[in-house]
């Protein structure tokens, strides 16, 4: 197995600004090893794909670039490991590490302009193939305000590890009891009337976090594309309006069939206990991704069978959408080696490379799919189940809330999506969700970049 950088858990302070070491690294050139090699610093978080993989993928990748050591770091919190020596002026050459997480490092430096622009990736030819990157890719993957957070037509996190989200539900369950898999949220309603009946809750969420792909898709429901858009970018007055209502009034009406005992446990230690109310029959939907089969495979039964689908419509013949979720890979602006940092990046969408991800795992580990041509032809039958989400006119939304300059005290996501665990615990009310997202919205819309 390839030698790890070891990684310790760090408890330095977030306070300081991370690009407060800017000035002391020397952005090309590049670092040597002992031995003389090229070192190239890769980080990544651990998640449910477990961590052998990068091991594989570094080697791999070091016998196509002769000279090359890559020192691999991967953590469950990586971004305790890596901020004290970002501080301090010592990068990391590339990252693996998505938005969307409770410490934000990755937005952090995109509000700070501190990614690399890796637009020129995408005409690189990935290594012992004959295509380039872009044409690769599958449509869309690169052009969302996640991988081009300033609307400028530039590419600064490259995508990685796509996964339909939608609703995840005991199949078997379902079966058994005859109920016929909604299609609309009047449907939903009226099963989540015969679930309670029966004990049964009709909804649970791992944490309020899961809400992102959740809402993004239920804004498309509501208004398509265009209302999606203005809405992430904080249109003045756009959660006033009937779209918005619809999606404020759905999942305030969701609150009230989900789980009571779900926000107790909507954290980062303990959100596998709510996604086992679904294998246990105590509640039937919950919004997930791809990943979750294989998290929650030690604790699911032989005979259990998941069932996968995308939000019910708003109405009879409405369009439904499925949140496309994928994670991001970024490379510092300080970075040493930006240029064989991008070079790794490319090798990343090779066929070895994605044949790695979805085979170097073991016990209970997920799948890794990288967004592809032709990845469907590598995977397996029950995920192949699981990636044909779209075949039936689903729709894909993809985008997240725009970036913005920091504003001291406001988090769209914890008001859009935080939020949802006062609703279902009673503390707040839809109204104050209202208010608090439009509340955010008023105070970002000023600082778009």
């Amino acid at each position: 197995m390839k030698k790890r950088v070891v990684s310790l858990t760090l408890a330095a302070s977030m306070a300081v600004s991370l690009l407060a070491g800017c000035g002391s690294s020397n952005n090309q050139g590049g670092s040597a090893g002992a031995d003389g090699k090229q070192v190239l610093k890769f980080a990544a978080i651990e998640t449910a794909y477990g961590s052998g993989m990068w091991d594989a993928i570094a080697t791999a990748f070091e016998k196509t670039h002769e000279g090359v050591d890559v020192q691999v770091t991967v953590d469950r919190n990586i971004e305790d490991v890596i901020s004290p020596g970002m501080k301090a002026g010592d990068y990391p050459d590339v990252v693996h590490l998505a938005v969307g997480r409770e410490k934000a490092l990755t937005e952090t430096l995109v509000k700070e302009k501190g990614l690399e622009d890796l637009t020129s990736v995408l005409d690189m030819t990935i290594p012992n193939e004959d295509v380039k990157v872009k044409d690769k890719l599958i449509a869309g993957f690169t052009d969302n305000s996640i991988t081009n957070p300033y609307d400028d037509g530039k590419t600064y996190l490259m995508p990685m590890f796509y996964g339909p989200c939608g609703l995840f539900y005991n199949a078997s369950l379902m079966k058994e009891k005859g109920w016929e898999v909604p299609t609309t949220w009047d449907e939903m309603w009226a099963l989540g009337d015969k679930a309670k009946a029966e004990g049964i809750s009709l909804f649970t969420y791992p944490h309020a976090g899961y809400f992102d792909a959740f809402f993004y898709a239920l804004l498309n429901e509501a208004g398509g594309s265009e209302f999606f858009d203005k809405a992430t970018h904080y249109e003045e007055g756009i959660w006033q309006t009937a779209e918005a209502k619809k999606v404020f009034d759905t999942v305030g009406k969701l609150a009230t069939y989900t789980d009571p005992t779900t926000p107790a446990n909507a954290n980062n230690d303990n959100f596998a206990k709510n996604q086992q109310l679904v294998i246990d029959g105590q509640a039937l939907f919950m919004p997930n991704g791809t990943w979750v089969v294989g998290e929650m495979a030690a604790s699911t039964p032989e005979d259990f069978e998941w069932g996968f689908m995308a939000l019910p419509a708003l109405e009879e013949g409405g369009d439904r959408y499925s949140y496309t979720f994928f994670e991001q890979i970024w490379v510092p602006a300080a970075a040493q080696n930006k240029d064989l940092a991008k070079e790794f990046i490319a090798f990343l969408y090779s066929d070895e490379a994605a044949n790695i991800f979805i085979n170097e795992h073991t016990g209970d580990e997920s799948i890794a799919v990288q967004p592809i041509a032709n990845i469907t032809d590598m995977l397996n039958d029950e995920n192949k189940m699981l990636y044909s989400i779209y075949d039936d006119g689903v729709k894909p939304a993809m985008g997240a809330f725009a970036s913005t300059t920091p504003v001291e005290g406001v988090s769209i996501a914890d008001a859009a999506f935080q939020t949802v665990n006062s609703l279902v615990s009673g503390d707040k009310t839809q109204s104050d969700w209202e208010k608090a997202i439009t509340e955010a919205s008023d105070a970002l819309r000023p600082a778009l970049q």
